[in-house]
């Protein structure tokens, strides 16, 4: 069973979304999902996200706000 972490950086300015979630990412434990909270589609993270090995999946809330589910992937 994973833990799921929430990091709510719904209008936090820039650069702040962004080191609420990394820091939320070294800590998230072995097994765990990162939910993250945002009011816009966060491009550098993504390409951070790609490029060390985490797999996200992002939906569209109704009140505007992206939900970002991120996790280590599977190795």
């Amino acid at each position: 069973m994973s833990t799921r972490h929430v990091v709510d950086a719904r209008w936090q300015p820039p650069p702040a979304p962004l080191e609420m979630t990394l820091q939320a990412l070294e800590e998230l434990p072995e097994g765990g999902e990162l939910e993250l909270l945002i009011h816009r589609e966060p491009g550098p993270l993504y390409s951070f996200l790609a490029q060390n090995g985490y797999t996200y999946r992002t939906e569209g809330l109704e009140d505007g706000t992206f939900r970002i589910l991120i996790r280590p992937s599977a190795t």
